[in-house]
């Protein structure tokens, strides 16, 4: 399974406006392939994923997603909406 890169860019293509949104709530997420990590994001920590528990690899490259400046790993994409309804109960693994 290939990994998933969302970019602002080709966020851009199926809207009218390119605006970047201003809520006050609003969280930077990025979806980067699993090799490359940022030296400012906290690295995760775990050999399984985030979501499902299943062991990081046996599903294919799995997939990293940085959230408020964690590193997230994802042992496929059907766990990130998963974590996306819930973030906070996913997060207290980390913990």
């Amino acid at each position: 399974m290939k990994p998933i890169v969302i970019s602002f860019v080709s966020a851009c293509i199926f809207q009218t406006s390119c605006k970047p949104a201003k809520s006050p709530g609003a969280v930077h997420e990025t979806v980067v392939p699993a090799t490359s990590t940022s030296s400012s994001n906290k690295p995760y920590p775990l050999d399984v994923c985030l979501v499902s528990g299943e062991k990081l690899g046996e599903m294919g490259t799995p997939i990293e997603l940085i959230y408020e400046g964690q590193q997230l790993k994802f042992c496929c994409k059907d766990c990130v909406p998963k974590f996306k309804k819930d973030p906070a109960k996913y997060l207290l693994k980390l913990k």
